[in-house]
């Protein structure tokens, strides 16, 4: 560790109570995604304290109310706008001990947003921007958990907001419209035998969300079910014939289809004449993902067919895969050993997880690296996950962010430059971005049946 860097973490150091009283509440106070404002509110003024000003994503003229800011701040040499993102959002698991209203940050989020202000607050110290060039830019940002999509989409209809993702609806926003390169750091939990504090893979699946729903006709359980068209019946046969189709998923292209059903709204009586079912079809590719979904698609309008009962299928886009930039990693890497030493420091440039972030839909455009940084136990959106060690999750991921920082817009910002000059996204632009993603849009009756009974099958865009 040079000079330069200790002078970086005693600045982080100094702000160890704001980071963990933040880390607390916001804990406390977990929210899930588009309703953080719990969150929201607490943080925004302690940024203002900190003398930045801060803009509101909701405030953004054509668009809805939403949680979620960002602030800039200028070393005054131009240069690359680096984007540093917090998530504010928690997840909905009534049955974690510290559950909060149905809710838990059992993901970690709060600690990246606790880190994030700290980071905040050590680059207003004296001397933090010292030859560094271009601009900082800090992203609180809503909604990276893609659940609860009946909610979003009801956010969607009213206008409140266009896409299921928080990254995804800041971008479509204008809000990294000029930010050249990205990172984020994300909690993990380093078990027995794992004696790590950050870590980093090559990359992650992406998704699309999808809702299905299977459309019968209600009739008496006992007396006369002849009459009905059980949608139940017709549900659990489309998971089977889904089912049936995962041998034909090739291995290269990680595809994971795994939906939930939602329950019926009638008495036991009765047979239902509707079945909700949400899940993702995730994959390695965007195309992979739109290839397969065709397929699944199929699956499910023929047990619609089969049953005679019709099925209305709601495929959103989610979240593009994430491919980290070899260079930035081995960046990232050396940072990362710098402050903790190389034998608590875990890089695969070959690791891919099969999860997915809405870090990737940034990948798509700019390079990024979301690595993590250790101190949690228990299983990661369990009921077991707590942060047992806030110095390692919270105060070592600011120190880590400013050693990224420092290493990329010092020296003119040769190193940022390097690697956006040498970095080939997926997208050419945010708007080819947005052009493709849109096909994954679709909302159709697969299945429609006319007076005599004659059925129309249609499951394509």
């Amino acid at each position: 560790m040079n000079e330069r860097q200790k002078q970086l973490v005693a600045n982080a150091e100094k702000y160890r109570d704001l980071m963990f009283d933040a880390e607390e509440f916001i804990w406390k106070h977990p929210q899930t995604g588009f309703t953080e404002w719990e969150a929201h509110n607490y943080l925004v003024p302690k940024y203002e304290a900190l003398g930045y000003t801060v803009n509101l994503a909701g405030k953004i003229p054509g668009h809805g109310n939403i949680p979620g800011f960002w602030v800039d701040l200028d070393t005054g040499k131009p240069g690359p706008t680096l984007g540093i993102f917090g998530e504010l959002d928690a997840l909905d698991i009534a049955n974690h001990p510290e559950s909060v209203n149905g809710m838990t940050h059992c993901c970690g989020h709060h600690a990246q947003s606790a880190a994030l202000l700290g980071l905040a607050a050590a680059l207003k110290e004296p001397g933090a921007l010292d030859g560094l060039s271009g601009k900082i830019r800090l992203i609180a940002v809503p909604a990276e958990e893609m659940i609860q999509l009946g909610f979003r989409e009801e956010l969607r209809r009213q206008g409140v907001v266009s896409y299921m993702g928080g990254k995804v609806e800041f971008m479509y926003r204008g809000i990294l419209d000029d930010v050249d390169i990205a990172i984020m750091v994300h909690g993990t939990s380093a078990g027995p035998g794992e004696p790590f504090d950050f870590s980093c893979g090559l990359g992650n699946n992406g998704c699309m969300a999808k809702t299905i729903r299977y459309k019968g006709k209600s009739a008496h359980a006992g007396g006369s079910p002849h009459l009905g068209i059980n949608a139940e019946y017709a549900a659990m046969l489309g998971l089977q014939a889904v089912n049936n189709l995962r041998e034909t998923f090739q291995e290269k292209d990680y595809i994971r289809f795994h939906p939930i059903m939602m329950g019926v709204n009638c008495a036991v009586n009765i047979i239902p004449d509707e079945m909700k079912i949400e899940s993702y079809v995730r994959g390695k590719t965007n195309e992979a993902i739109k290839r397969e979904n065709i397929k699944i698609n199929r699956a499910l309008a023929g047990a619609a067919l089969a049953t005679g009962a019709g099925v209305e299928l709601i495929d959103r886009p989610g979240y593009s895969p994430e491919v980290h930039d070899y260079d930035f990693m081995k960046l990232v890497e050396k940072c990362c050993a710098d402050l903790v030493g190389e034998d608590r420091v875990r890089f695969d440039y070959t690791e891919w997880s099969t999860g997915s972030s809405d870090f990737g839909d940034i990948t798509c455009v700019m390079p990024g690296v979301q690595f993590n940084a250790a101190g949690a136990t228990g299983t990661f959106h369990g009921i077991d996950f707590k942060v047992a060690d806030k110095e390692r999750m919270v105060v070592n991921s600011a120190k880590g962010q400013l050693f990224v920082i420092d290493a990329l817009l010092s020296d003119d910002a040769a190193n940022a430059k390097r690697i956006i000059a040498n970095y080939k996204p997926v997208y050419g632009s945010i708007k080819e971005y947005f052009d493709d993603v849109n096909d994954f849009f679709l909302d159709k009756d697969a299945v429609v049946y006319d007076e005599k009974g004659n059925a129309t099958v249609d499951f394509k865009n």
